[in-house]
């Protein structure tokens, strides 16, 4: 047992100085490169999904080793609370230190005062008693010790004080500002709650059906979400509720396409049972989010949603609208898929109905410009829609529906395509309003299409302490650079009616405007009549008795 408690002791040491805290931080960052150089599955799946089909070979390994999830694998989650604990180890040792220099006693005077950096001598034409008043008070701010000759190392009554300690409170909140500040983002992080939800908001695309699509988000459940992800220690049930409704998406650009800025007014309330006509308004735009009740609803991003009806020869019609992914985030040309189950009476067979399934697959471009040798080449000149176009090409076949897995909006399943059980039949670009007639009569049109906002709602009770947190520890910070600690000795010798004084001074830190301060003093003491020597270095003598006395 005492091996163990010997080993345990070093590793405990090992892992709690400062050497380790560098090494652990290093392999933190050494760590986080993967992160940044492969797709992650908790941004997009799509991409992790697109990396495999890629790099056969590779992904599976990558996927084994938790490459696609670094920053919640174990092996990056071991390192980081590693370093958690070796940084509190390292800190709570150094907050006790500084918390027993603040409150130490000044140290007695050195035996050899007139070796000190700063040092004035002189005689006084008062008794002993009267010097020991006035330097009470001229020293009154300082904190102060007396000792008698029995204690003094020249065998006189001698005064030390010093000042600055404020230095070493500044030091001790600095580190419980680093713990406070460890403590308040990790259990940030273990019960915070983050989505993103999309939202069309000016639906009004051209068409003979438009399509309705709800503007209103109530936080109530996970579910609700587009995306959502959330701490380990959140269950789900803890949503804030509100509620809000879009009601526009703005944006303005400059004339090369740049843009000059993102708004959304919308309407909210955090009364769920509260009359539509008592929701409040109010106006989002970038870096100036909705807070409600400690949750935050930021505009993150914006894109095109296309809408497009497909008619089969029976008349009957299917319309969607649906969003498109930005490919190019300067122009907005966008990319998706849609898909179309055909009517129940024309195939009422399951099998007949999954083989005459619609899939569209292409490029929206919202104001389109045709490149290339035979001009149909679609691409995007202005982020503002003023003339939508879509490029696409039209399957026909098994599009994966009513099979109840979940369906990628973005790009179809090519698995079904290198099965034979979805085919391409045709490439077609439509201009808004356009539509094309299939093999065996169902027609295919471009309605037009709506802008979509982007919103996240975020979520972390403890933002405050952190905040709270930071600050102290950056106004400590500034304390412990800007407070300068100095040291002032003085011995009286009593010469009859008379006393010999003589001071020195000494600055813990820098000396910028020491001398100054230490002549004013010496002054007030003497009068006028002290004689000031600055010796310009520090004797090393003195300096290992002072040592000495700070233990």
């Amino acid at each position: 047992m005492r091996t163990v408690a010997t080993w345990l002791r070093r590793a405990w040491h090992w892992l709690t100085s400062m050497r380790t805290a560098l090494i652990l931080l290093f392999l933190l960052a050494l760590a986080a490169i993967p992160g940044a150089l492969l797709p992650q599955r908790s941004v997009s799946a799509s991409l992790v999904d697109d990396f495999y089909k890629a790099n056969p070979v590779m992904s599976p390994i990558y996927d084994r080793l938790q490459l696609f999830n670094v920053f919640g694998s174990t092996w990056f989650i071991a390192i980081v609370a590693l370093l958690m604990v070796s940084l509190v180890g390292c800190i709570l040792p150094r907050t006790a230190e500084h918390w027993r220099a603040f409150r130490a006693t000044p140290v007695r005077a050195p035996k050899y005062l007139h070796r000190m950096p700063l040092h004035a001598d002189g005689v006084v034409d008062k008794p002993l008693a009267e010097v020991e008043a006035d330097l009470a008070r001229v020293l009154r701010r300082w904190h102060t010790a007396t000792y008698t000759p029995e204690q003094d190392r020249a065998g006189a009554r001698s005064i030390s004080a010093e000042r600055g300690y404020a230095r070493e409170l500044a030091n001790l909140f600095f580190h419980i500002g680093i713990v406070a500040m460890i403590v308040t983002f990790t259990a940030g992080r273990m019960v915070y709650y983050e989505g993103q939800v999309i939202v069309v908001t000016n639906s009004e695309a051209p068409s003979a059906v438009p399509v309705e699509r709800s503007r209103e988000f109530c936080n109530t459940s996970p579910a609700n979400y587009d995306t959502f992800r959330a701490g380990p220690l959140f269950d789900g049930t803890g949503l804030t509720p509100f509620c809000f409704e879009s009601h526009n998406f703005k944006a303005s650009y400059l004339n090369t396409g740049q843009a000059n800025g993102f708004s959304s007014d919308i309407s909210y309330t955090a009364d769920l049972g509260a009359e539509r006509s008592g929701w409040q308004d109010y106006t989002l735009a970038v870096n100036h989010p909705l807070r409600i009740r400690g949750d935050r609803v930021y505009l993150q991003g914006h894109g095109f949603a296309p809408q497009v009806t497909v008619t089969w020869p029976n008349g009957e019609s299917r319309t969607q609208m649906i969003q498109f992914r930005p490919t190019d985030v300067q122009n907005f040309l966008s990319s998706g898929v849609l898909r179309f189950d055909p009517p129940a009476g024309m195939y009422p067979d399951l099998a007949q109905r999954r083989e005459n399934q619609i899939a569209i697959e292409g490029a929206f471009a919202p104001t389109a410009s045709w490149t290339g040798p035979n001009g149909d080449q679609l691409r995007s000149s202005f982020p503002a829609m003023t003339d939508p176009a879509l490029a696409v090409d039209i399957y026909r076949g098994d599009a994966g529906l009513d099979t109840g897995r979940p369906q990628n909006i973005f790009v179809l399943d090519q698995a079904l395509i290198a099965d034979g059980r979805l085919r391409k039949t045709d490439r077609v670009n439509l201009a808004q309003g356009e539509e094309v007639t299939l093999e065996g009569g169902v027609r295919v049109r471009f309605d037009g299409a709506a802008e979509y906002a982007n919103y996240q709602i975020a979520h972390d009770p403890t933002q405050g302490w952190a905040l709270a947190a930071t600050a102290l520890m950056l106004a400590s910070l500034i304390g412990s650079v800007a407070i300068k600690r100095r040291r002032i000795w003085v011995r009286l010798v009593p010469e009859g009616e008379s006393t010999r004084v003589e001071m020195a001074g000494l600055a813990r830190t820098d000396r910028a405007g020491w001398g100054a301060e230490f002549d004013e003093l010496a002054g007030r003491v003497f009068g006028g009549t002290s004689r000031r020597d600055d010796n310009g270095t520090d004797d090393a003598s003195e300096e290992d008795d002072v040592a000495d006395d700070l233990g």
